[in-house]
Protein backbone atom coordinates (compact mmCIF):
# COMPACT_ATOMS: atom_id res chain seq x y z
CA UNK A 1 0.00 0.00 0.00
CA UNK A 2 1.49 3.34 -1.11
CA UNK A 3 1.47 6.74 0.60
CA UNK A 4 -1.42 7.90 -1.60
CA UNK A 5 -3.49 4.90 -0.54
CA UNK A 6 -2.77 5.58 3.14
CA UNK A 7 -3.67 9.27 2.78
CA UNK A 8 -6.93 8.24 1.12
CA UNK A 9 -7.82 5.87 3.97
CA UNK A 10 -10.10 7.87 6.29
CA UNK A 11 -9.92 5.45 9.21
CA UNK A 12 -6.12 5.28 9.12
CA UNK A 13 -5.70 9.06 8.95
CA UNK A 14 -8.17 9.74 11.78
CA UNK A 15 -6.59 7.16 14.09
CA UNK A 16 -3.08 8.42 13.25
CA UNK A 17 -4.08 12.03 14.02
CA UNK A 18 -5.65 10.88 17.29
CA UNK A 19 -2.53 8.96 18.37
CA UNK A 20 -0.16 11.81 17.46
CA UNK A 21 -2.34 14.31 19.33
CA UNK A 22 -2.30 12.17 22.48
CA UNK A 23 1.48 11.72 22.26
CA UNK A 24 2.59 15.20 21.20
CA UNK A 25 -0.30 17.42 22.25
CA UNK A 26 -1.05 20.86 20.80
CA UNK A 27 0.63 23.58 22.90
CA UNK A 28 -0.35 26.60 20.78
CA UNK A 29 -3.53 27.53 22.64
CA UNK A 30 -3.81 30.96 20.97
CA UNK A 31 -4.03 29.30 17.56
CA UNK A 32 -6.29 26.49 18.73
CA UNK A 33 -9.47 28.52 18.25
CA UNK A 34 -8.53 29.90 14.81
CA UNK A 35 -7.15 26.85 13.02
CA UNK A 36 -10.36 24.72 13.20
CA UNK A 37 -12.44 27.64 11.92
CA UNK A 38 -10.23 28.26 8.88
CA UNK A 39 -9.67 24.59 8.06
CA UNK A 40 -13.34 23.65 8.34
CA UNK A 41 -14.54 26.64 6.29
CA UNK A 42 -12.20 25.63 3.46
CA UNK A 43 -13.09 21.93 3.77
CA UNK A 44 -16.83 22.66 3.76
CA UNK A 45 -16.48 24.86 0.67
CA UNK A 46 -14.66 22.17 -1.29
CA UNK A 47 -16.83 19.30 0.00
CA UNK A 48 -20.12 21.05 -0.80
CA UNK A 49 -18.80 21.95 -4.27
CA UNK A 50 -19.03 18.26 -5.19
CA UNK A 51 -22.78 18.18 -4.43
CA UNK A 52 -25.21 19.26 -7.15
CA UNK A 53 -27.84 21.85 -6.27
CA UNK A 54 -30.15 20.55 -9.00
CA UNK A 55 -33.32 18.59 -8.28
CA UNK A 56 -33.75 20.18 -4.83
CA UNK A 57 -37.44 21.14 -5.09
CA UNK A 58 -38.74 20.36 -1.56
CA UNK A 59 -42.35 20.21 -2.79
CA UNK A 60 -41.65 17.72 -5.57
CA UNK A 61 -39.48 15.60 -3.26
CA UNK A 62 -41.29 16.28 0.00
CA UNK A 63 -40.99 12.71 1.33
CA UNK A 64 -37.23 12.65 0.78
CA UNK A 65 -36.78 16.10 2.34
CA UNK A 66 -38.99 15.23 5.31
CA UNK A 67 -37.04 12.02 5.98
CA UNK A 68 -33.75 13.91 5.89
CA UNK A 69 -35.03 16.60 8.25
CA UNK A 70 -36.50 14.16 10.78
CA UNK A 71 -33.53 11.78 10.77
CA UNK A 72 -30.79 14.38 10.39
CA UNK A 73 -32.05 16.86 12.98
CA UNK A 74 -34.59 15.39 15.43
CA UNK A 75 -33.44 11.76 15.61
CA UNK A 76 -29.70 12.44 15.30
CA UNK A 77 -29.78 15.21 17.90
CA UNK A 78 -31.89 13.52 20.57
CA UNK A 79 -29.24 11.40 22.36
CA UNK A 80 -26.48 14.05 22.80
CA UNK A 81 -29.01 16.75 23.75
CA UNK A 82 -30.73 14.44 26.25
CA UNK A 83 -27.34 13.46 27.69
CA UNK A 84 -26.39 17.14 28.10
CA UNK A 85 -29.24 17.55 30.59
CA UNK A 86 -27.42 15.22 33.01
CA UNK A 87 -24.03 16.99 32.79
CA UNK A 88 -23.33 19.66 35.41
CA UNK A 89 -20.09 21.10 34.03
CA UNK A 90 -21.12 23.97 31.69
CA UNK A 91 -18.24 23.41 29.24
CA UNK A 92 -18.81 19.67 28.83
CA UNK A 93 -22.54 20.30 28.63
CA UNK A 94 -21.97 22.83 25.83
CA UNK A 95 -19.77 20.32 24.00
CA UNK A 96 -22.60 17.78 23.94
CA UNK A 97 -25.03 20.48 22.83
CA UNK A 98 -22.80 21.37 19.88
CA UNK A 99 -22.67 17.68 18.89
CA UNK A 100 -26.46 17.62 18.94
CA UNK A 101 -26.75 20.89 17.03
CA UNK A 102 -24.26 19.95 14.29
CA UNK A 103 -25.75 18.60 11.05
CA UNK A 104 -24.79 15.19 9.71
CA UNK A 105 -21.47 14.93 7.88
CA UNK A 106 -21.27 16.12 4.27
CA UNK A 107 -19.47 12.82 3.57
CA UNK A 108 -22.90 11.15 3.79
CA UNK A 109 -23.06 11.68 0.01
CA UNK A 110 -19.84 9.86 -1.01
CA UNK A 111 -20.43 7.19 1.65
CA UNK A 112 -23.93 6.58 0.23
CA UNK A 113 -22.33 6.07 -3.20
CA UNK A 114 -19.73 3.63 -1.80
CA UNK A 115 -22.39 1.64 0.07
CA UNK A 116 -24.78 1.56 -2.94
CA UNK A 117 -27.34 3.90 -1.38
CA UNK A 118 -29.58 6.56 -2.94
CA UNK A 119 -27.02 9.30 -3.69
CA UNK A 120 -29.64 11.74 -5.00
CA UNK A 121 -31.60 11.51 -1.74
CA UNK A 122 -28.37 11.91 0.26
CA UNK A 123 -27.31 14.99 -1.73
CA UNK A 124 -30.74 16.60 -1.56
CA UNK A 125 -30.98 15.98 2.17
CA UNK A 126 -27.48 17.35 2.77
CA UNK A 127 -28.12 20.67 1.03
CA UNK A 128 -31.56 21.19 2.62
CA UNK A 129 -30.36 20.31 6.13
CA UNK A 130 -27.24 22.48 5.83
CA UNK A 131 -29.30 25.45 4.67
CA UNK A 132 -31.70 25.02 7.59
CA UNK A 133 -28.82 24.49 10.03
CA UNK A 134 -28.05 28.19 9.68
CA UNK A 135 -31.25 28.72 11.67
CA UNK A 136 -31.57 25.65 13.87
CA UNK A 137 -27.99 25.51 15.23
CA UNK A 138 -28.34 28.88 17.05
CA UNK A 139 -31.84 27.90 18.23
CA UNK A 140 -30.67 24.59 19.74
CA UNK A 141 -27.66 26.24 21.39
CA UNK A 142 -29.91 28.97 22.82
CA UNK A 143 -32.32 26.41 24.28
CA UNK A 144 -29.74 24.04 25.77
CA UNK A 145 -26.63 26.17 26.43
CA UNK A 146 -27.76 29.77 26.18
CA UNK A 147 -26.21 30.71 29.51
CA UNK A 148 -22.75 29.49 28.48
CA UNK A 149 -22.47 30.74 24.90
CA UNK A 150 -23.22 34.08 23.24
CA UNK A 151 -25.90 33.39 20.63
CA UNK A 152 -24.75 36.29 18.44
CA UNK A 153 -21.30 34.71 18.33
CA UNK A 154 -22.87 31.36 17.42
CA UNK A 155 -24.77 32.98 14.53
CA UNK A 156 -21.56 34.60 13.30
CA UNK A 157 -19.66 31.31 13.37
CA UNK A 158 -22.49 29.42 11.64
CA UNK A 159 -22.46 32.01 8.85
CA UNK A 160 -18.69 31.50 8.43
CA UNK A 161 -18.84 27.70 8.65
CA UNK A 162 -22.04 26.97 6.71
CA UNK A 163 -23.55 29.88 4.78
CA UNK A 164 -20.36 31.29 3.23
CA UNK A 165 -19.07 27.81 2.20
CA UNK A 166 -22.45 27.04 0.56
CA UNK A 167 -22.21 30.27 -1.46
CA UNK A 168 -18.53 29.85 -2.37
CA UNK A 169 -19.02 26.18 -3.27
CA UNK A 170 -20.88 27.10 -6.46
CA UNK A 171 -17.95 28.68 -8.35
CA UNK A 172 -15.61 26.04 -6.89
CA UNK A 173 -17.89 23.32 -8.34
CA UNK A 174 -16.53 24.23 -11.80
CA UNK A 175 -13.06 23.07 -10.77
CA UNK A 176 -12.35 19.45 -11.62
CA UNK A 177 -11.06 17.44 -8.65
CA UNK A 178 -10.45 13.70 -8.86
CA UNK A 179 -12.17 11.46 -6.33
CA UNK A 180 -8.85 10.32 -4.86
CA UNK A 181 -7.54 13.89 -4.52
CA UNK A 182 -10.80 14.94 -2.90
CA UNK A 183 -10.59 12.08 -0.40
CA UNK A 184 -7.00 12.93 0.53
CA UNK A 185 -7.84 16.63 0.92
CA UNK A 186 -10.81 15.94 3.21
CA UNK A 187 -8.83 13.38 5.24
CA UNK A 188 -5.99 15.85 5.84
CA UNK A 189 -8.43 18.57 6.90
CA UNK A 190 -10.13 16.18 9.32
CA UNK A 191 -6.71 15.11 10.62
CA UNK A 192 -5.82 18.73 11.41
CA UNK A 193 -9.13 19.22 13.24
CA UNK A 194 -8.61 16.07 15.30
CA UNK A 195 -4.97 16.87 16.07
CA UNK A 196 -5.73 20.42 17.25
CA UNK A 197 -8.84 19.55 19.28
CA UNK A 198 -7.51 16.37 20.89
CA UNK A 199 -4.03 17.81 21.37
CA UNK A 200 -5.48 20.84 23.15
CA UNK A 201 -7.23 18.44 25.56
CA UNK A 202 -4.32 16.01 26.03
CA UNK A 203 -4.20 16.60 29.79
CA UNK A 204 -7.94 15.92 30.15
CA UNK A 205 -7.64 12.63 28.24
CA UNK A 206 -4.92 11.58 30.67
CA UNK A 207 -6.69 12.65 33.88
CA UNK A 208 -10.45 12.26 33.27
CA UNK A 209 -10.74 8.55 32.51
CA UNK A 210 -14.26 8.20 33.91
CA UNK A 211 -15.54 11.15 31.86
CA UNK A 212 -13.80 9.77 28.78
CA UNK A 213 -15.70 6.49 29.17
CA UNK A 214 -18.98 8.34 29.73
CA UNK A 215 -18.61 10.42 26.57
CA UNK A 216 -17.51 7.36 24.59
CA UNK A 217 -20.61 5.56 25.90
CA UNK A 218 -22.82 8.41 24.68
CA UNK A 219 -21.08 8.15 21.30
CA UNK A 220 -21.82 4.40 21.15
CA UNK A 221 -25.50 5.14 21.75
CA UNK A 222 -25.73 7.77 19.00
CA UNK A 223 -23.79 5.70 16.45
CA UNK A 224 -23.94 1.92 16.90
CA UNK A 225 -27.16 1.62 18.90
CA UNK A 226 -29.10 4.25 16.94
CA UNK A 227 -27.71 3.23 13.55
CA UNK A 228 -28.18 -0.52 13.96
CA UNK A 229 -31.61 -0.01 15.53
CA UNK A 230 -32.78 2.21 12.67
CA UNK A 231 -31.44 -0.18 10.03
CA UNK A 232 -33.23 -3.11 11.70
CA UNK A 233 -36.55 -1.24 11.95
CA UNK A 234 -36.43 0.05 8.38
CA UNK A 235 -35.57 -3.39 7.02
CA UNK A 236 -38.47 -4.90 9.00
CA UNK A 237 -40.76 -2.26 7.48
CA UNK A 238 -39.67 -3.26 3.97
CA UNK A 239 -37.68 -0.13 3.20
CA UNK A 240 -35.25 -0.74 0.35
CA UNK A 241 -31.47 -0.96 0.79
CA UNK A 242 -30.91 2.19 -1.29
CA UNK A 243 -33.08 4.19 1.13
CA UNK A 244 -31.72 2.63 4.33
CA UNK A 245 -28.09 3.52 3.60
CA UNK A 246 -28.47 7.34 3.55
CA UNK A 247 -31.11 7.20 6.30
CA UNK A 248 -28.73 5.43 8.70
CA UNK A 249 -25.86 7.74 7.76
CA UNK A 250 -27.96 10.87 8.31
CA UNK A 251 -29.15 9.69 11.71
CA UNK A 252 -25.85 8.37 13.09
CA UNK A 253 -22.89 10.17 11.48
CA UNK A 254 -22.49 13.73 12.77
CA UNK A 255 -20.30 16.49 11.34
CA UNK A 256 -17.68 16.53 14.08
CA UNK A 257 -15.79 19.28 12.29
CA UNK A 258 -18.63 21.77 12.73
CA UNK A 259 -18.99 20.83 16.40
CA UNK A 260 -15.23 21.10 17.01
CA UNK A 261 -14.87 24.43 15.20
CA UNK A 262 -17.79 25.95 17.10
CA UNK A 263 -16.62 24.80 20.53
CA UNK A 264 -12.94 25.66 19.95
CA UNK A 265 -13.86 29.06 18.57
CA UNK A 266 -16.45 30.06 21.15
CA UNK A 267 -15.33 28.32 24.35
CA UNK A 268 -12.19 27.09 26.16
CA UNK A 269 -10.61 23.92 24.65
CA UNK A 270 -12.12 21.68 27.36
CA UNK A 271 -15.56 22.13 25.76
CA UNK A 272 -14.39 20.04 22.81
CA UNK A 273 -13.61 17.04 25.05
CA UNK A 274 -17.04 15.34 24.63
CA UNK A 275 -16.58 15.59 20.85
CA UNK A 276 -12.97 14.44 20.64
CA UNK A 277 -13.66 11.61 23.09
CA UNK A 278 -16.11 10.16 20.57
CA UNK A 279 -13.77 10.16 17.56
CA UNK A 280 -12.53 6.57 17.98
CA UNK A 281 -16.16 5.40 18.25
CA UNK A 282 -17.06 7.27 15.04
CA UNK A 283 -14.13 5.64 13.24
CA UNK A 284 -15.23 2.18 14.39
CA UNK A 285 -18.82 2.91 13.33
CA UNK A 286 -17.83 3.89 9.77
CA UNK A 287 -15.70 0.74 9.49
CA UNK A 288 -18.64 -1.33 10.79
CA UNK A 289 -21.01 0.13 8.18
CA UNK A 290 -18.55 -0.30 5.32
CA UNK A 291 -17.23 -3.78 6.22
CA UNK A 292 -20.25 -5.46 7.83
CA UNK A 293 -23.57 -3.58 7.70
CA UNK A 294 -23.72 -2.28 4.12
CA UNK A 295 -21.49 -4.67 2.19
CA UNK A 296 -22.03 -5.67 -1.45
CA UNK A 297 -22.32 -9.32 -0.39
CA UNK A 298 -25.13 -8.54 2.07
CA UNK A 299 -26.89 -6.39 -0.53
CA UNK A 300 -26.74 -9.14 -3.17
CA UNK A 301 -28.12 -11.67 -0.68
CA UNK A 302 -30.98 -9.33 0.15
CA UNK A 303 -31.79 -8.82 -3.53
CA UNK A 304 -31.82 -12.61 -4.11
CA UNK A 305 -34.20 -13.15 -1.19
CA UNK A 306 -36.51 -10.38 -2.42
CA UNK A 307 -36.47 -11.85 -5.92
CA UNK A 308 -37.25 -15.35 -4.62
CA UNK A 309 -40.07 -13.98 -2.48
CA UNK A 310 -41.57 -12.15 -5.46
CA UNK A 311 -41.39 -15.26 -7.66
CA UNK A 312 -43.09 -17.41 -5.01
CA UNK A 313 -45.90 -14.86 -4.68
CA UNK A 314 -46.39 -14.78 -8.47
CA UNK A 315 -46.55 -18.58 -8.52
Amino acid sequence: MGIKDLLGNSSFIMVLALILALIIGFPYRDMGSKIPLIVLAVMMTVSLSRISFSNLNPIKHKTSVLRALILGTLVASFIPLAASLFIDDPLYKAGLVFIGAAPFAASVVPLSFIMKGDVEHAARGTIIVYLLSIIYIPVIVKLFAGETVSILDVVGYVVILVLIPIILSRPVSRVKISTSSMQIFVNLCVAILIFVSVGSNKNIFESETSLLLIFMGIAVLRTFVLGLGLEYLEKKCGIAWEQRVPDVLMASYKNKGVAIALTMGLLPPAAAFPITASIIIEVCWVICMDRFLFTSKRREKEIRLESASTQSMDA
